[in-house]
């Protein structure tokens, strides 16, 4: 096997990638290795000449930029720092719905492809991106998974969402030819229950991968399932969790269940990868020469201890450039340097992307992240909220856009029946609008269940 990792790594997808699909990502991999090696004074330096560079074409290319910092009185030439940078108005979800076309790059804009957020804060987000920046994201995304030994073309299993919707079948062809090429299988999680626990035990067992990946919540779940019943799987050399912070009693877990060292990450779709573990597990060391993450305290201005908002900037996409983009997520940086030697600074926490899970009375327990995954494409939908606050019934809160229609409704009751069946009720309600937490944030999914 370890054979066929370096075939694929250094044969077959390089010449796939780079020379049928002429994309750069390979080059990308091997210069993200390269950086990742500097010192912490020289990838500042280096973050911050890209930083400079896309401040400039933002000013001269994107309606928005020009407009907004003009009118802050701020220009590309007074930014000389990364404190001057904190002078520039942060962006929101709104601001971008509200000048989504400004935001484009004028001679990168009809080159866009795009992409809809899962909408984890309840409002999906439809944004452009260009090539380039869509092939650092892979690269950036295989450095850092690779610190937690996920390497190309080695054994690994996703517990992760399944597709919704009705796939085509080339669509389906597509995804085994793809999960084959990279030795990949895929377990969906939107399915689990405490009925059919063991079938994803047994799968494990079956596929025996060197590395899990999966979201956090079913994670947990099924380790807590594995040693609740005294079954053992085949032992991976890793587990790696995203799409919710992994927590210290929630690692303790995994790894007692599992046998193997838990990682974590911190990604968002928006720009992907933000930051990850390495071997060390002294923090997750941010991807600083890729993005600008900035914690924001209460006065919006970056704070170097304690809990934050997350500020973001992809210093790649030039097409449709986020420039302090808040995402809606807290986090915590780190004082300390990892001692691993990476020059890459470290975030000691990630504090606030906890979704409620739903549960029913067959027994079914549902990711927070399922409603999230599976509205993000419906037409119309501007915002919704889904409460439980029985085991059988859920209360669905939609705010209407313009091409809501029926068939959303259909498609939306259509899509939770097949993972919780007839044993609890979905009760859709349109509103004007969904309050927000004291925190100014929306809970996408709420759970008032008795833990």
């Amino acid at each position: 096997m370890k054979t066929y990792e370096t075939l694929l790594r250094r044969v077959l997808w390089p010449v796939y990638e780079g020379g049928l699909r002429r994309r750069d990502t390979p080059a990308y991999v091997r210069r993200y290795a390269h950086e990742q090696w500097l010192s912490a004074e020289a990838i500042q330096a280096l973050q911050f000449e890209r930083l400079k560079r896309l401040l400039d074409w933002c000013y001269r290319e994107v309606p928005y930029y020009r407009r907004r910092w003009d009118a802050e009185g701020i220009e590309p030439r007074d930014i000389r720092n990364l404190d001057d940078y904190a002078r520039l108005p942060v962006l929101t979800k709104a601001d971008i719905r509200a000048n989504a076309e400004d935001l484009k790059a004028r001679t990168l804009k009809d080159t866009l492809a795009y992409k809809a957020t899962g909408g984890s804060t309840g409002e999906p987000l439809r944004y452009g991106y260009t090539r380039e920046s869509n092939d650092r994201r892979i690269a950036v995304m295989w450095r850092g998974y690779g610190w937690a030994g996920s390497r190309m073309g080695r054994r690994t299993l996703f517990l992760w969402g399944g597709p919704v919707g009705e796939p085509s079948r080339s669509q389906r062809a597509k995804d085994r030819f793809y999960n084959a090429v990279f030795a990949r299988k895929v377990l969906d999680s939107f399915r689990m229950s405490e009925s059919n626990m063991a079938d994803y035990a047994n799968a494990i067992d079956a596929y025996r991968p060197k590395v899990i990946v999966g979201y956090v919540g079913p994670l947990v779940r099924l380790a807590e399932w594995l040693l609740a019943h005294g079954r053992r799987v085949a032992r991976p050399e890793s587990i790696i969790g995203a799409a919710e912070a992994l927590h210290p009693f929630q690692r303790e877990i995994i790894e007692r269940a599992f046998g193997a060292p838990a990682f974590n990450t911190y990604g968002c779709r928006e720009v992907m990868l933000i930051a990850s573990e390495c071997e060390h597990r002294e923090g997750l060391h941010v991807n600083a020469d890729h993005l600008v993450v900035e914690t924001l305290g209460a006065d919006s201005k970056p704070t170097r201890t304690g809990s934050g908002e997350v500020a973001l900037t992809d210093l790649f996409n030039y097409g449709m450039p986020f420039i302090r983009y808040v995402n809606g997520d807290m986090a915590t940086h780190a004082t300390s340097q990892c001692a691993c030697g990476r020059g890459l600074p470290l975030l000691a926490s990630v504090d606030g992307r906890k979704l409620d899970a739903i549960r029913t009375p067959a027994g079914n327990i549902l990711p927070g992240e399922f409603f999230p995954h599976m509205l993000k494409d419906v037409p119309g939908l501007a915002r919704f909220q889904l409460v439980q606050r029985s085991l059988e019934r859920l209360d669905l809160s939609i705010v209407r856009g313009r091409d809501f229609e029926d068939t959303s409704l259909d498609y939306i009751r259509r899509e939770v029946a097949k993972v919780l069946g007839d044993s609890t009720e979905l009760h859709c309600h349109f509103v004007d609008d969904i309050p927000l937490t004291r925190s100014g944030k929306l809970r996408v999914t709420v759970s008032e269940l008795a833990s």
